[in-house]
């Protein structure tokens, strides 16, 4: 059934930042939860912030009714969505929302994994079959009449369906029928309320997820066919996001929506040569939406190229879009004054990949300079001479081709390693980072605008280590860690001290929730100038008997979380960066330093969305991190950490990485990914006990159950105890009890050998 027909915008963007372009959201949302504002001022101060982006992007060129898509959540879109269906309770209440996401004395909270192949991050909606779902319209309904009372018709977002529930844990397909009946009361509210279009979004329709493709299908149709049947609902525009439909695209054409969007970036037509012509093909009663200009990436549309895709489609009528959401990249280029003059004009951030979806819908008859513009980026980013490096492409060169492997093999290093250090039976350690304090953040904020010397600069950072080292000696933890207080960043502190990057000042990108990032940008050839983290390590390793470890974010990470080149294959950044911390290994080793932990917590984040295009992935990245101590002594305990994301799909390659000790999070699934590990699985392993994404402190017996369940399925020569990730994010007042009751814990669980 077709709704009355009204005509979608010739212009548009699948959606923006939310946390505002100087972070308000953040700052409101860490400010109620320290009690310092009440739940109308935050809820007013989310509106504003609301209400003023709506002003920008109109200002942006964004005019025609329902042009601007109102993607807002106050912590997470999945979240938004969930408690709007109803398929997880909570209604509009906003501490129960929090509760959700961040957990509270009496509950833990929603576990949290990667938004497809992004750095975004999603809470995971926990279902059960049988379930009562009771939709909650008013939470969507009340952002567009806020809106309209603002003079802003906007384009309300839900996630769809089908990828609402293949996303859900477990996913419970039983559940479908009642899912979308929800759906249709959350359209028929809508459009009781006078809207005309609403933006669902399908992603699950361009990735290979543990549901199968045919089985996607088969749901899409199911529960499409249905909504879409329906007389009481606004037009539908359906968006497919992060990558090509492929099979999915015949459904969809069949299903015939008002308005569809497809993903048309450059990387998604390199997954699937013949997407435009499949896209082409689609029904002329479906409106199509081509996402041409890349929401994931900060480099300047190709115009030119871009036009020749929009002529490919063959169309009459074609409004323009972006590939994703612009939440991936930073607001606008405007705030950056530090950026070198060469590489600024080859960037685009959200703002001006706007702009150029205006020029490309206009055309380059019409928009002349915008057009020029790309040309030369495209020009002077091709002939630079300083994006190239003969000899870091030398060293790449000497690499030896295929597989290689660190000697001896495991077995016989952790003799070695066991020899040498003597640790205790289920060892302790942290992940890396402790809490960056006020008095830190404000020395170092005071040393970039130079207002404190580098000596007085060092002094505080070293004065903080030391309180890190004797806290961690007080508490017993048996391998400890410096803190890593001169780190503004895991990923941007080293892209500062490695050549091939630019950094920004003020590119923040929601990561999760509150938690925002600066993705560095890797601009060319990387190499390593000088040691990095020596100092700093050797330092601490001073203050202490124990070991301390060497902190080093692996090639794979800083590679995942900086924005990266389109104009060579990843995998040879990749050795480029393996190389220059392979280098700042042998430092450390030369330093006396006998651990060194290579994190890689996005290894499984840059995994491709479809099957096919995951060994080559697995065997680069896996090739990569091993370059990075592949010369170590055997006698240096390698660690390596993952987090934020389901690894049971790569575990096999996990264990590839070769490390001798793996420490993982698994505290919120309570040792789920634990069932996954079997005897291939052959280094040490510390699954996390303690989830650092919530405030909650842990108690001994929470942390000792964890400990037991872990034990059934690994041995305890094999075990260590650690927490879920670094603790950057939480407050001494968090990290130092949580820190004891996971000492005190392990010293149980020994105590009792290993039963309760």
């Amino acid at each position: 059934m077709t709704t009355t027909a009204t005509t979608f915008p010739t212009i548009t963007i699948e959606g923006y930042p939310r946390i505002g372009a100087n972070r308000e959201l953040k700052r409101a949302l860490e400010s109620y939860w320290a009690g310092r504002i009440d739940a109308e001022t935050f809820r007013s101060t989310a509106r504003a912030l609301r209400i003023d982006t709506y002003n920008h992007l109109r200002d942006l060129g964004l005019t025609e009714d329902y042009a601007i898509p109102a993607d807002v959540a106050h912590y997470d879109q999945v979240l938004e969505t969930a408690l709007t269906v109803g398929l997880v309770p909570g209604g509009t209440d906003l501490d129960e929302e929090f509760a959700l996401a961040r957990g509270n004395d009496s509950r833990v909270p929603l576990e949290m994994t990667k938004w497809f192949d992004t750095n975004y991050h999603y809470l995971v909606p926990e279902v059960a079959a049988g379930q009562d779902i009771t939709p909650v319209p008013e939470r969507i309904v009340r952002i567009v009449e806020e809106a309209r009372e603002a003079g802003h018709t906007v384009r309300p977002y839900l996630v769809g369906p089908v990828t609402l529930l293949a996303l859900s844990k477990p996913a419970e397909w039983s559940l479908l029928d009642k899912v979308t009946a929800a759906y249709g009361a959350i359209f028929a509210a809508l459009k009781d309320a006078g809207v005309e279009w609403v933006q669902v979004a399908e992603p699950a329709v361009v990735a290979d997820l543990s549901t199968p493709d045919a089985e996607i299908a088969g749901h899409l149709r199911e529960a499409w066919s249905t909504l879409l049947a329906s007389d009481n609902r606004p037009n539908v525009y359906l968006t497919t996001p992060y990558g090509a439909a492929r099979e999915a695209l015949p459904v969809l054409a069949e299903l015939a929506p008002e308005a569809l969007h497809v993903d048309l970036a450059p990387w998604a037509l390199e997954s699937d040569g013949g997407y435009p012509g499949s896209v082409a093909k689609l029904p002329v009663n479906i409106h199509l939406v081509a996402g041409l200009i890349d929401g994931r990436n900060v480099w300047a549309a190709n115009l030119r190229e871009r036009t020749e895709v929009l002529k490919s489609l063959g169309r009459e009528r074609v409004s323009i879009s972006t590939s994703t959401s612009l939440q991936h990249v930073p607001h606008t280029l405007n705030a950056e004054r530090n950026l070198p003059v060469e590489v600024a004009p080859w960037l685009s951030f959200a703002d001006e990949k706007i702009a150029e979806v205006a020029a490309l819908a206009a055309g380059p008859d019409a928009a002349v300079e915008a057009f020029a513009q790309s040309d030369r980026a495209v020009r002077t980013r091709r002939e630079s001479a300083t994006i190239h490096s003969e000899a870091v492409a030398g060293r790449v060169d000497k690499l030896p081709a295929g597989e290689v492997k660190r000697a001896p093999a495991f077995e016989e290093r952790q003799r070695i390693q066991r020899e040498e250090l003597s640790l205790p039976d289920l060892p302790t350690t942290t992940i890396g980072s402790f809490p960056q304090t006020p008095e830190i953040r404000k020395a170092r904020a005071d040393h970039k605008a130079g207002e404190l010397s580098d000596a007085h600069y060092n002094d505080a950072l070293k004065a903080e280590i030391k309180n890190v080292i004797e806290l961690q000696e007080q508490i017993g933890i048996d391998v400890l860690v410096h803190g890593e207080a001169e780190r503004n960043d895991m990923v941007q502190y080293f892209a500062e001290l490695l050549d091939g990057f630019v950094v920004t000042d003020n590119g923040w990108v929601q990561s999760y929730g509150s938690r925002c990032t600066r993705p560095p940008i890797v601009v060319g050839d990387v190499s390593r100038p000088a040691p990095m983290t020596v100092d700093w390590a050797t330092y601490a390793q001073s203050l202490s008997t124990k070991p301390v470890k060497g902190m080093l974010t692996g090639p794979v990470t800083i590679l995942a979380w900086s924005f990266k080149r389109d104009d060579v294959p990843l995998a040879v950044s990749a050795d480029q960066i393996a190389l220059a911390l392979a280098d700042e290994v042998r430092d450390l080793e030369t330093a006396g330093i006998k651990v060194i932990q290579i994190d890689e917590p996005a290894l499984r984040e840059l995994l491709p969305l479809r099957a096919d295009e995951r060994p080559a992935y697995l065997d680069w990245a896996v090739r990569a991190f091993r370059l990075v101590a592949l010369e170590a002594r055997p006698g240096t305990q390698i660690h390596t950490h993952l987090c934020y994301s389901e690894f049971g799909q790569i575990i096999d390659a996990v264990a590839g990485l070769d490390a001798d000790v793996t420490s993982i999070e698994a505290a919120r699934s309570r040792m789920e990914l634990l069932e996954d590990i079997d005897s291939s699985f052959h280094s040490e392993i510390g699954p996390g006990v303690w989830d650092i994404h919530s405030p909650r402190v842990p108690s001994q017996d929470e942390v000792a159950d964890l400990l037991r369940a872990a034990l059934a399925h690994v041995p305890s020569g094999r075990l260590w105890v650690n927490p879920d990730c670094g603790l950057k994010t939480r407050g001494y007042a968090e990290v130092e009890p949580s820190l004891r009751n996971l000492v005190a814990a392990r010293d149980a669980v020994v105590a009792g050998k290993y039963g309760s």
